[in-house]
């Protein structure tokens, strides 16, 4: 009897642990799941057509351009691109132009952001307004009035002008999140904190500050992203070849006169490095910075 109801038990088990495992699997995940796989693979088909050209051949580009995979992978390409362009000198002057504009953005952004969020001033909603419209504009649309600019400074061809001219473009958008960002958080933290003996400054730098960091991030990821593939104006105000960024140079190994495109989308890819390696850093923040500051 008791052999019985062991097998019996053993046997409603397995058919309710199946049953459940069923129900774990539910045909809508698995749907969910493949769209989201598809969409991926739809978002890194580019990235893997320009590793594959990255590889090919000089000769097979130009007599077999047809061909999707390398018939001789060419892995020394990614090497000569070195020795083809001084890359690796415009590779820091990006990273320096994009460092510094987005410290300087970030400099000027917090406090206005900060003070239209905690204070009522008569032209607040105009300002914010102005700070919004000035999205609109395009680089490319003012580049002549910036050339001109610089060189009424005397700043044509220098890193100076990149990152001033940087640090304006993604200014505007860095004060209207960081001002959402900073509207949702409760003044009561902040007020809790003046009874504690702190000041405007130590509670914005110990209470706010740490609460808005996805917000920050946010911030930070966009203007290192914007400077980092800037084109048009890098391309008009600087002339020198060891003061241009790499979006610059890139370009340059295919004109008129040459077609390199192996060493083209060689320093392609390797200019997407740098931002996969911020992005794989500053990820959990960012989701949650470009969705906080949207609702109050």
């Amino acid at each position: 009897m008791t052999a019985t109801t062991r097998r019996t038990a053993s046997r409603d088990a397995a058919h309710h642990g199946g049953r459940t495992g069923r129900r774990n699997v539910r045909p809508r995940t698995v749907i969910l799941t493949g769209v989201g796989w598809l969409v991926a693979l739809l978002f890194l088909l580019p990235y893997l057509q320009m590793l594959l050209t990255a590889l090919k051949p000089e000769k097979e580009l130009t007599k077999s351009p047809g061909a999707y995979l390398p018939s001789h992978w060419q892995w020394s390409n990614f090497v000569d691109v070195f020795k083809a362009q001084p890359i690796w000198t415009n590779m820091q002057v990006s990273l320096m132009v994009a460092g510094a504009a987005t410290l300087v953005t970030l400099v000027c952004a917090l406090p206005a952001a900060y003070y239209t969020a905690r204070n009522r001033f008569a032209g607040r909603n105009a300002f914010l307004l102005l700070v919004l419209v000035t999205q609109m504009f395009a680089p490319t649309a003012l580049v002549i009035g910036i050339y001109r600019e610089m060189v009424a400074l005397n700043l044509t061809d220098t890193l100076l002008a990149l990152i001033l001219v940087n640090a304006a473009f993604n200014l505007p958008f860095c004060v209207w999140i960081l001002h959402g960002y900073f509207s949702s958080i409760p003044k009561e933290l902040e007020e809790a904190a003046f009874l504690d003996g702190a000041g405007r400054v130590k509670a914005l730098t110990r209470v706010t500050l740490p609460i808005s960091m996805p917000g920050v991030v946010t911030a930070l990821v966009y203007t290192f992203i914007s400077a980092w593939n800037e084109f048009i104006v890098a391309l008009t105000v600087t002339s020198s070849n060891n003061r241009k960024p790499l979006t610059v140079v890139i370009p340059s190994f295919v004109t008129q006169y040459q077609e390199h495109w192996q060493y083209l989308f060689a320093a392609s890819l390797i200019a997407i490095v740098p931002v996969v390696i911020l992005f794989i850093f500053i990820e959990r923040y960012l989701i949650g910075g470009l969705t906080a500051g949207s609702v109050k």
